[in-house]
């Protein structure tokens, strides 16, 4: 019973502390959004400035989290952890007390770096500490945090700006990181993976080729599509992935096996992920300057308002992770992205500048449902379609396609948005927003066809008959 007991309480703490450590993360990816008016009357800046106080942190995400999950297995998941942690945390405090926009720039981009090290090591910690039984509901909550996180930043950084000051949107990390710290080294347990190597060529050509891409799609429409730089970074990114694929097909150990995209739940997912990272990243970063620039409400109003869209997943979430361990994960995840498509293509109908919130409240409900039915399995789908030792890679993979998918989703959105509309008057919002949310309707839509991809609860499997495996490992020496 005491070892059961200890059992209960190791998987309560590292619940609390990945989702605490994942919330923080993923909040920050558009937490900075509502207060850039702010922050350009403090520090200056001119328009591409403040973009890069968003796509700093964004980039640097996105293009080294394949070699944060990397070195997790090869150095120890628990260490690694703890230093991304401690990097996330420091450069927290670095942005909050930023002299110019460079500097503050600087910090995010070092923010993006702890966040890169530290989240795709938050579900192999996780899964590693929860037994199979219960690891859909624990991923479930999870997922509801985190999917809070990233769809309640606007309203976090706004409330902060408008109450207190833009500085405090930082600084709000820096007390739940320093007791966070401590609590990883006690109560988390040190886990690897067998024979983990580094892949060198592999993490120089997925982080080159993403930073490429993703520069490329985050500056496109202040420097031009069609401009040196920008095809630049589409050709050589998009070359280096390339190659980086080859590389997966035909390496001995590569830090990504492309094989295990050949198990239709590890595909599916993915590339779902993927498209749902790209219509919902990029409606909420429309959606929210819409309830301010054209209802006319403050940031905390604004954010208020859309409650019913982000506040649903701490409801809809655990229940979700209940029903992907008794029915599967593919129908809750492929009815959650239809029912978050559905939510985006109401809005789409609704939305003038003079729509009531009564109007507005279908789409916000549909959407925040969908997304917590989405978020909820998606990350027991990832864990369970690879073997333990590969989680950590498969973690960083899917984590690495969601932000790209977001900043793609800002990208295509919002150029969609500049050429059909703009800033100029409140008809003119409208007409930009409405094409761009039906893109982002379109891009989930085909996201829940792409999930009727992942096979039934078969897939489920791999994690409960390795999970012995995984327990014996957890302590096993790295190879060099």
């Amino acid at each position: 019973m005491n070892q059961q007991a200890g059992r209960r309480s190791s998987a309560a703490w590292a619940l609390v502390i990945t989702s605490v450590a994942g919330f923080m993360a993923a909040l920050d990816n558009l937490v900075v959004t509502t207060a850039l008016p702010s922050i350009r009357g403090d520090l200056g800046g001119a328009l591409e400035d403040l973009e890069w106080t968003v796509s700093a942190y964004t980039l640097t995400f996105a293009v080294l989290l394949m070699l944060g999950a990397a070195l997790g297995d090869r150095f120890g998941r628990r260490r690694l952890f703890i230093v991304g942690l401690a990097i996330f945390t420091g450069a927290s405090a670095a942005a909050a007390l930023a002299p110019g926009i460079d500097a503050l720039i600087a910090a995010r981009a070092v923010q993006g770096v702890g966040a890169a090290v530290m989240m795709p090591l938050t579900l192999t910690l996780l899964s590693a500490a929860v037994p199979a039984a219960r690891r859909g509901a624990a991923l479930g909550i999870f997922s509801a945090v985190t999917g809070l996180a990233v769809a309640s930043g606007p309203l976090i950084g706004g409330s902060l700006t408008e109450h207190i000051s833009w500085q405090w949107i930082f600084w709000l990390n820096v007390p739940v990181g320093l007791v966070l710290l401590p609590l990883a080294r006690l109560r988390l347990h040190e886990s690897y993976a067998p024979d983990a190597r580094l892949d060198v060529p592999g993490t120089l050509l997925v982080s080159g080729g993403l930073f490429g891409i993703v520069y490329a799609l985050v500056n496109g429409q202040a420097d031009g599509w069609t401009s040196t730089p920008i095809l630049a970074g589409l050709t050589v990114g998009t070359a280096l992935v390339l190659a980086f694929v080859r590389h997966g097909i035909t390496s001995k150990n590569p830090m990504l096996p492309m094989r295990l995209f050949r198990d239709r739940a590890f595909f599916g997912i993915n590339v779902a992920s993927l498209l749902m990272f790209l219509g919902m990243f990029g409606s909420i970063f429309l959606l929210s300057q819409f309830l301010q620039g054209v209802a006319g409400y403050s940031p905390t109003e604004a954010g208020l308002r859309m409650l019913p869209w982000t506040g649903m997943p701490l409801i809809v979430a655990p229940i979700a992770g209940y029903l992907s361990d008794k029915i599967g994960g593919r129908p809750v995840v492929a009815t959650g992205l239809a029912l978050q498509a559905v939510g985006l293509g109401l809005f789409a109908v609704v939305l003038e500048p003079g729509v009531s919130y009564a109007a507005q409240l279908p789409g916000l409900i549909l959407s925040g449902v969908g997304m917590a039915l989405y978020f909820a399995p998606a990350a027991s789908v990832v864990m369970s379609s690879v073997r333990p030792a590969e989680q950590g890679v498969a973690s960083g993979a899917n984590n690495a396609l969601r932000e790209v998918g977001g900043a793609l989703g800002i990208a295509v959105l919002g150029a969609v948005f500049a050429a059909q509309g703009g800033y100029q008057t409140p008809d003119a919002f409208t007409d930009g927003t409405v094409p761009a949310l039906w893109i982002g309707a379109g891009a989930v839509a085909i996201a829940a066809l792409v999930a009727l991809l992942i096979p039934g609860r078969r897939h489920t499997g791999p994690v409960e008959t390795a999970e012995a495996a995984l327990t014996a490992k957890e302590h096993a020496p790295v190879a060099v």
